[in-house]
């Protein structure tokens, strides 16, 4: 099965100085499912549906990666994203 992948984006974990790199939407979901905050509210829903949809061709792999995005942005996670 080939991956769905996006431009890479560098997450921080709850694990103190632990970040990873997610490139894929397949990524994003074993991040959310793994590594995310107890809360799981908000924008964490829609960034999962999101990506379950991304891997049924409902919604595009950038759509995915938009909305985990703003999900890690919302739940206060580190986030860097790749610049040119």
């Amino acid at each position: 099965m080939t991956k769905r992948v996006f431009q890479h984006v560098n997450v921080d974990t709850a694990n103190a100085g632990r970040i990873l790199t997610v490139a894929s939407v397949e990524d994003a979901l074993e991040f959310m499912r793994r590594h995310w905050p107890r809360d799981k509210a908000g924008k964490f829903n829609a960034a999962e549906r999101a990506c379950l949809e991304a891997l049924d061709g409902r919604q595009s792999v950038e759509a995915a990666r938009r909305a985990f995005v703003a999900a890690t942005q919302e739940a206060g996670l580190y986030i860097k994203e790749r610049t040119p």
